[in-house]
């Protein structure tokens, strides 16, 4: 295995106040030790896709030979205004306002970002590469830029509220992108024994927003969902809190045209029950979702420009509030896990499933040390203690996938990672690079 000497490190690009921490910041990165793919990648260019600025679409596969596929949908914020869709508000807004370059595999978030995407959790210093499930599939890859977390159906005007630019037109065509790519992987892939759906924050909500158009068309042997950090909560009046950005981004994106198309197992007045449907719909499929219940950025997303007060701590009690209902709701399907580790000091623990695996651990009875000499076990600071399975993603994945277990973990307060002195170090590397 090749190592190198890790001079910098992949830092995330992330404001606290949107769920952006997929950007990467390029001169940070020096070395990296076994992270990042030199796939060959195929572009394509479909007719009728476009991007948010009408720009032509592009988005990239992988062939193996392999009979399983890896559809894998970007993050990279939302948009439903002339700040956060022109550019202008920076990593405030959604991904890629300009469009998708034509060397963007090569650019630094689709080499590095996904660990599924590589096929290994990458290696750091004192800590080996792990390969993971998804090594060696063929792999679909969508870039995100629509702002519309890959499902909008809208052709829509915003108005620069300053005066100082004209309206902008903005194409969230997302949905239309998204099924022309999943026909079109049909096509390239005629026989599909496993097909894993899979995004991370905005991704994540398109991977469940979008899972039942995918897997129908393209109708695999067995079908996963793993949502990462892009929760759909539960949300049917007024008096739940993410009803107010439902309802904005129905109106900007004209999602009832698009989740008309769904099954009466799910209900337009209610997004929660995207859950229920897929569950559902596809009762032999393996679903799941990940996400940290310390996510002090997608949570800012959903909550921050609605709810007042909107200091962090109401932000995440809205947060914890929504996360236990979920999870109530994900308990009544069979087919539904869920790994919920309690927080980790990269990205303001948003995503669990990008860039690294360090601090992606969930245990179900995490606790503080019982007793005394328990404090003499190395680290000596650590004052956190699993009494239950510690289970890793890496595990998690490998039972999800190979496995077709069922894991349910709904981890408790604790300070674990925040004990831990190595993540005392890598975290501030991490974290050094933020801008906004």
């Amino acid at each position: 295995m090749k190592r190198h000497l890790l001079l910098g490190l992949l830092a995330l690009v992330a404001s606290p106040g949107l769920a952006r921490g997929e950007v990467l910041l390029p001169a940070i990165i020096d070395l990296v030790v076994d992270g990042g793919n030199t796939y060959p990648w195929q572009k394509v260019e479909l007719p009728g896709t476009k991007c948010g600025n009408g720009s032509q679409y592009k988005f990239f596969v992988h062939k193996t030979g392999s009979p399983n596929v890896l559809f894998l949908l970007e993050g990279g914020g939302a948009c439903w205004d002339y700040d956060t869709c022109s550019g202008r508000a920076g990593v405030l807004g959604a991904a890629n306002p300009n469009g998708i370059a034509e060397d963007y595999m090569q650019q630094i978030t689709a080499k590095y970002v996904s660990p599924l995407v590589n096929g290994a959790d990458p290696g750091l210093p004192g800590r080996s590469r792990t390969d993971l499930v998804t090594k060696g599939w063929n792999i679909v890859y969508l870039p995100y830029c629509t702002g519309d977390v890959h499902v909008g159906n809208n052709a829509a005007t915003y108005v620069d509220q300053t005066g100082a630019n004209p309206p902008l037109a903005w194409n969230h065509s997302g949905y239309t992108n998204t099924l022309a790519a999943a026909n079109y992987a049909k096509t390239q892939f005629p026989s599909v024994q496993k097909l894993l759906v899979t995004g991370y924050s905005a991704g994540g909500a398109a991977t469940s927003s979008a899972y039942y158009f995918i897997r129908r068309a393209i109708n695999p042997a067995k079908g996963y969902l793993l949502n990462d950090s892009g929760p759909i909560h539960l949300a049917p009046n007024i008096t739940f809190d993410s009803r107010p950005l439902h309802d904005t981004i129905r109106q900007s994106w004209n999602l009832n045209s698009v989740f008309s198309l769904l099954p009466a197992s799910f209900s337009q007045g209610d997004f929660g029950t995207i859950n229920r449907m897929v569950a559902r719909e596809f009762p032999n499929d393996q679903l799941a979702y990940t996400g940290y219940l310390r996510d002090y950025n997608y949570s800012r997303f959903s909550y921050e420009r609605f709810h007042s007060p909107n200091d962090k701590e109401s932000v995440l009690s809205h947060w914890k509030k929504d996360q236990d209902k979920l999870v109530a709701e994900l308990n009544l399907y069979p087919n539904f896990s869920y790994f919920i580790p309690y927080e980790r000091p990269i990205n303001a623990s948003h995503c669990s499933t990008i860039i690294t695996f360090v601090g992606s651990h969930a245990c179900q009875k995490m606790e503080k040390k019982r007793y005394p000499w328990e404090y003499l076990e190395w680290p000596f600071v650590q004052n956190y203690k699993c009494y239950s399975e510690f289970v890793t993603m890496d595990v998690f994945l490998q039972r999800f996938v190979n496995e077709n277990q069922r894991v349910r973990i709904y981890e408790p307060p604790n300070g674990y990672n925040a004990d831990d002195p190595g993540m005392s170090v890598l975290a501030p590397l991490l974290n050094g690079a933020l801008g906004g």
